[in-house]
């Protein structure tokens, strides 16, 4: 199948999906939440293995400002519903497959989710994660429940409140990535060898029972989808958002 957004190959029992918007920084639009959406349904019979990646610069940007200014001017409306991609990165992390974040460069805000909802996740050492929504008056609202599960609340609530970046050894430390090496095309290649002995049945049904273990994701998600809405329905959020794309200008910037 031909993808607009990312670049996928499947290497029994493997799957790669590649984020690919390099004109727009890797951000997330619709069509990158549908196509995954349909490669993980691919994957859901055979594959046991799914690995994340983006470019070398950019992992992934969060939210494509760009595309909804230009939306916007166009006289389309601009809805935002956060419903699919909080189910895109429930299926990652309960979905009958190893889910892997290969991450190189930056991760900002919707990116993060990419990253926390994933089983494991190797970084290289130029890897930096951060959640920028509160310089917006936003909230990393459909991300918090999966950064929560892996890091904790508290600095989950650091790292949007500063809205600074941290890097991947801070990242390790934090529990944010699993291991991370200057190497990190090696350091996945590692990983693969060893997971590629697990069975679909036992990983499925391990997925299952970890699912179980923790509910959490399903208990927040209608929270987490109303303060999402709730802060892009606010006039003056996206008119920061624009005067961001047209100037580069931050909302307390004149």
């Amino acid at each position: 199948m031909n993808y607009q957004t990312i670049q996928v190959r499947f290497q029994d029992p493997v799957c790669f999906i590649q984020f690919y918007r390099p004109e727009f920084n890797n951000t997330i639009n619709e069509r990158l939440i549908e196509e995954c959406n349909q490669v993980l349904e691919l994957c859901r019979e055979t594959v046991t293995i799914v690995v994340l990646e983006g470019l070398p610069e950019v992992f992934c940007f969060g939210a494509d400002f760009k595309g909804m200014y230009e939306k916007i001017a166009s006289g389309k409306q601009c809805e935002q519903n956060p419903e699919p991609l909080y189910d895109l990165w429930f299926k990652l992390a309960t979905g009958p497959f190893i889910t892997i974040s290969h991450v190189q460069g930056k991760v900002n805000a919707g990116g993060v989710g990419f990253v926390a909802a994933s089983d494991i996740v190797l970084a290289g050492q130029t890897a930096q994660f951060s959640l920028s929504e509160l310089l917006f008056g936003l909230l990393p609202a459909c991300v918090l429940p999966f950064l929560i599960r892996r890091v904790g609340f508290q600095k989950a609530h650091y790292l949007t409140l500063t809205t600074q970046g941290i890097s991947a050894q801070q990242a390790y430390t934090w529990g944010l990535v699993d291991a991370c090496d200057v190497q990190s095309e090696v350091l996945l290649r590692k990983h693969l060898l060893r997971l590629r002995h697990l069975s679909k049945t036992g990983i499925s049904r391990y997925k299952r029972y970890m699912t179980g273990l923790y509910d959490s994701l399903l208990q927040s998600k209608s929270l987490a989808l109303a303060a999402n809405q709730e802060v892009f329905s606010d006039p003056r959020n996206m008119e920061g958002i624009f005067r961001y794309v047209e100037k580069g200008q931050l909302p307390w910037e004149d």
